[in-house]
Order: C-alpha cells, then structure tokens, then sequence
C-alpha cells in the first residue's frame, strides 16, 4: 500500500518532524505490515530518523551540514543557486525504512521521523510512504 504525505516547509533549511502522519497511516493501515519506507520526492529534500528530545539536534544537524557544504560554492550555484541543498540531500539521502508491528513503528522512544528541507521555503513537500 503507497500514500502520500504533503506539508509546507518554512524555512530554507529545516528538521520537519513527519512522525505523527506517519504513523497514522501505519496505525490505519499497517495492521499486516512489517515494513514501512519512506521517499522524500525532489532533489533538495531528504528523510532522516533522528532523536526528538532535544531540539538542539535539529540545529547541530543543520550546522554540520552547512559545514561540509557551504552555500555559494559549487558549480551548479550558477544554474540555480542551491548546489548546496543538492549536497546535503545526498549525503542525508532520500529515504528510511522502519519496521512495524502490528501497525506500530517500531521507532525507540527518542526516534522520530523529520523531513529535512534543504532548499525552502516550500508551499508543498511530499513523502511517499509505503506498507510492506
């Protein structure tokens, strides 16, 4: 079963936390599921699972990507200005598997799933999100 999860983003850079509709979707319909993958649609977006606690973490993420891909550097900034966020998205990558249980995400209790939006702000993003 494939879904579609769409949300703004606000920011050039941010941490989305998209684990509430995910798991909505894995509650409703994940019941005979035991996998659960997720792709981040678009070249500047990534899916990351990562600690939900401290929102500091969010901003250390961002500042060591900003460290190893600075912004106004690369070749492609001349076509569009965001060789960056093509970077960034490529070393977080575009997707994360998750296992299920009884319709349950099997995330610790410090794991939650963000969105990470390189290249924003943005009207909509969308996570495909699939039930194996």
């Amino acid at each position: 079963m494939r879904f579609t999860i769409s949300f703004p983003t606000h920011e050039r850079e941010e941490l989305v936390d998209i684990t509430d509709k995910v798991r909505a979707i894995a509650a409703e319909h994940g019941r005979n599921s035991e996998l659960c993958a997720l792709y981040a649609q678009g070249a500047t977006g990534a899916v990351m699972v990562q600690e939900n606690w401290d929102p500091n973490i969010r901003t250390d993420v961002l500042k060591c990507l900003r460290t190893l891909a600075p912004r106004g550097v690369w070749l492609h900034d001349a076509e569009d200005g965001n060789g960056d966020a093509h970077i960034k998205a490529g070393i977080v990558g575009p997707s994360e598997v998750i296992p299920v249980q009884d319709g349950r995400l099997l995330l610790s209790t410090w794991q939650n799933i963000f969105f990470c939006e390189f290249d924003g702000p943005r009207q909509a993003r969308t996570v495909i999100v699939t039930l194996l």
